[in-house]
């Protein structure tokens, strides 16, 4: 049923779900006072909510304080969800389709730290290994899946992850220097690498976001730079453009279906 329906027929149910994603987003424990002024809950009724959800464990008490925090309950629930629905459930069918589609392996890949780690490969029949198996780590900043990832994060957390980020270059190949790269991902709406992590292939990108636009994970799809293995001459080359051209519709397609398992609101594709 619509979300709009829950809210209007059960408006206690609302209001302790609202709290409970407002204690989640804090730095730190609130007081009631700051849980009624924010969330617009009278103050009787934030008061009654939080011994509710005290009482279930949603939710603890902190008396010296006078303030409150999440509760061991609501860490149950999440890990819970990690363990029901990881990211690599949720992207497996739509990779999978979109294998299927475009008749060429793809990857889902997060980031840690200055890596990425390919979480899912989902690879195309009669298609050659690749380095990026799940479970491999590799440098972010040269990969399409970490470049899609790292386009969508401010200055500040870039410069935070790569201090030299103005002059250190994006690849193997001498390619430009990492933020002049990324302003250019930005620029044309997904990520590509060529010839940097396996000779002869080149890959497009697109991110995935959770419910708060954050980039999450990214959906890669991987193609032989040349359009088949007998080809030859320039004719016969795939270039990046062609490339995205070609198949930059059913990256966008699956990573938005994933980013929307996710929560995100996220427009829909044809």
């Amino acid at each position: 049923m619509p979300e709009r329906y829950f809210r209007v027929q059960v408006p206690a149910a609302a209001q302790v779900l609202s709290i409970l994603r407002y204690l989640g987003t804090q730095a730190g424990p609130v007081s009631a006072t700051a849980v009624s002024r924010d969330l617009s809950l009278p103050r009787s009724t934030t008061y009654h909510l939080l011994a509710a959800l005290v009482a279930d464990g949603f939710a603890v008490h902190l008396p010296e304080e006078r303030k409150y925090a999440l509760g061991a309950t609501a860490h149950e629930l999440g890990t819970g969800y990690a363990r029901q629905a990881p990211l690599q459930r949720l992207g497996r069918f739509p990779l999978r389709k979109l294998v299927t589609r475009a008749c060429l392996t793809a990857h889902l890949a997060v980031l840690q730290g200055t890596d990425v780690i390919y979480v899912i490969e989902e690879r195309a029949p009669k298609q050659l290994p690749l380095v990026t198996d799940a479970g491999i780590r590799l440098p972010a900043h040269r990969t399409a899946s970490g470049r899609a990832m790292l386009a969508q994060m401010t200055d500040a957390q870039l410069r935070a992850l790569y201090p030299d980020s103005e002059t250190l270059r994006s690849g193997r190949t001498g390619a430009a220097a990492l933020t002049g790269l990324l302003a250019r991902v930005r620029e044309c709406g997904y990520a590509w690498e060529e010839n940097e992590v396996t000779d002869g292939f080149s890959s497009i990108a697109v991110p995935v976001l959770d419910r708060s636009g954050r980039a999450v994970a990214s959906v890669t799809l991987t193609a032989a730079n040349r359009l088949s293995a007998g080809s030859t001459g320039p004719a016969a080359l795939r270039g990046i453009p062609a490339f995205a051209a070609d198949q930059l519709a059913g990256v966008s397609r699956c990573a938005a279906e994933i980013s929307r398992r996710l929560g995100a609101q996220t427009p829909q594709h044809a």
